[in-house]
């Protein structure tokens, strides 16, 4: 399947294995890539030691393209990014930040630059930014999320309408349906994170990988909209968040209450009560833990079976 994403990449299949904090490791990078996806490194909960770690792990293991997702408010940026060129990635998803303030530093290193976005102004933005392709992420999305909470069914084709480069559709996909609907309103390619989340290979903890596969409908919600949108299942510390919220807390008694290292305690280490648990809407469709590359290949089946129905329609 040939689209501009895939010859932007060089890869098989319009799917993008999202670099999610402290999920994303080499071993699920490589195994998407492997598979025919973009395996992305999340650096976002690597020093940059265990960064140069990962991209050469991911290297030998694999010989296919993969890239490493950057968040821009961290404070060791500029050493993340020359580590970054120096290991020869060719591939960099920015999110959390300005894209001007990276995009041409990369493209001088002849690296490609995805952006990822939740709104149309944001999208234009990185595009404005030269860019090569932007991720456009609906508020169903796990993790950090758009303040304005717009959908990725709304989003998508708002994006569309006024984008010229390649766009990835992010928020609430995790089955080849949906990559298809996605695919419809005017994407290009799908960005999938819950559904890895809870592979195999993912370096999240196997006690949040089962609440992944348990979560039902309702489970998860949009909280801490002053700090940074997060979404979060509901928890002993998403109650205490809830608890704090009946008092118009101030901003700083909602960040003394996260403290640090939440997310790490949550989905890396498996503290299920007291820790930060980032996950989709989407988590209530997911039922089993398997390979990323059976996800991958189930995700392309469903797809295909999915265009055969809609054409006899």
């Amino acid at each position: 399947m040939q689209n501009r994403i895939t010859q932007l990449f060089q890869i098989k299949y319009p799917i993008i294995q999202a670099g999610m904090i402290w999920n994303s490791g080499w071993r699920l990078a490589s195994a998407a890539s492997n598979a025919g996806a973009l395996g992305l490194i999340g650096a976002g909960s690597m020093y940059p030691d265990v960064l140069r770690e990962h991209i050469q792990k991911c290297k030998k293991a694999t010989d296919k393209p993969f890239g490493v997702n950057v968040p821009m408010l961290y404070p060791n940026i500029q050493e993340i990014m020359d580590i970054i060129v120096e290991e020869g990635v060719k591939i960099v998803f920015t999110s959390a930040g300005n894209p001007k303030t990276w995009t041409s530093w990369l493209h001088d290193k002849e690296i490609t630059v995805v952006h990822v976005v939740s709104s149309v102004k944001f999208a234009l933005k990185a595009q404005e930014a030269g860019v090569d392709a932007v991720v456009a992420e609906g508020f169903e999305a796990g993790g950090h999320n758009g303040r304005d909470e717009t959908t990725t069914l709304t989003l998508i084709p708002m994006v569309k309408e006024q984008l010229q480069i390649p766009l990835i559709a992010a928020g609430g996909i995790a089955t080849g349906k949906a990559m298809l609907a996605a695919m419809v309103l005017g994407a290009d390619a799908v960005q999938v994170g819950s559904r890895f989340v809870a592979s195999e290979e993912s370096s999240a903890h196997q006690a949040f990988k089962q609440v992944v596969v348990d979560a039902k409908e309702g489970d998860t919600q949009l909280t801490l909209k002053e700090l940074a949108p997060v979404r979060l299942i509901k928890n002993k510390f998403f109650n205490e968040i809830q608890d704090l919220y009946k008092t118009s807390p101030t901003k700083e008694e909602l960040i003394e209450l996260l403290g640090r290292a939440r997310a790490k305690r949550g989905m890396f280490e498996g503290d299920l009560e007291d820790g930060e648990l980032e996950i989709g809407q989407i988590s209530g469709l997911i039922h089993d833990i398997k390979p990323a590359a059976q996800i991958v290949a189930d995700m392309m089946h469903e797809f295909e079976e999915s265009k055969l129905n809609i054409s006899k329609i």
